[in-house]
Order: structure tokens, then C-alpha cells, then sequence
């Protein structure tokens, strides 16, 4: 499952999104990605779902990379607990992710199948993305 063994620290900040970064914008290992249109978080659980949409469509012939490791973790209090007596308990995990930066890349498939797989992909990720292609 796409989440660390071990952090340095149990509980983090929420944390803020500040535009794009300049690392992991381009392919790096193969000729098809995934790449975002927007900030925001993806639970390990999306993350996971859209990898095996993508496997099960290529059915286990082409590769595929994962480019975001959820490594954050989620705290939440129970229901009807009073404020205060500290922050909550881990939840989940989650994974920041910037504008431009690629998701997922795949190879060894046809244009065609690597498009239908990012089709499938996105509706289990919640956030908006864009299939991209080397040149």
C-alpha cells in the first residue's frame, strides 16, 4: 500500500499549496503520463485505485510508475468530542500535489489503450488532470 513504514513525526501541519514546482513537470521514464491541473491533496486510497484501473486496463502488459507517494498523514477528531485536549488521531494519508506535476506515466502500451487507462484513472482521482505525451 502506497504509505510509509516509518515519519519522523506523527502528526503534521495542513500545510498551503504555492504554485508549481519546478521538479517532476516533465516524463522522466516513459512516453505517456498523467500530469495535474490544479493544487491540491490525493488520499493514498485514490492513488491505489487509479494504479489498478490503469493495470487492469493495460491487463498487466504495459509498465506503469506512480510519481506521488502519499506521505503526509491526516489527523481527524471523533464525532461529538469537545474542542480541545489536542489535535486528533491518524486517519489516512495524503499526497500534495502541485499544478504540472505528472501523476502517473506508462509504457509499452498503444496510444490509444494509454489514453483510455488515464480516462478510467481520472474518475478515481479527485482532482482534474491531463494526458500527456513525449515528443
Amino acid at each position: 500500500v502506497l504509505y510509509p513504514k516509518h515519519t519522523k513525526f506523527r502528526k503534521y501541519h495542513k500545510g498551503r499549496f504555492k504554485g508549481c514546482k519546478a521538479d517532476g513537470t516533465q516524463l522522466c521514464f516513459e512516453k505517456y503520463g498523467m500530469k495535474s491541473c490544479e493544487a491540491g491533496r490525493i488520499s493514498y486510497q485514490a492513488i491505489e485505485a487509479a494504479r489498478r484501473a490503469i493495470s487492469r486496463e493495460f491487463q498487466r502488459d504495459g509498465q506503469i510508475w506512480v510519481r506521488v507517494f502519499a506521505d503526509i498523514p491526516i489527523t481527524n477528531k471523533p464525532t461529538e468530542v469537545r474542542m480541545g485536549k489536542g489535535k486528533g488521531n491518524s486517519t489516512g494519508w495524503i499526497a500534495r500535489v502541485v499544478k504540472r506535476q505528472i501523476l502517473f506515466e506508462m509504457d509499452g502500451v498503444s496510444l490509444s489503450n494509454a489514453q483510455q487507462a488515464a480516462t478510467l484513472a481520472v474518475h478515481r482521482l479527485c482532482s482534474s488532470t491531463k494526458f500527456v505525451q513525449w515528443f
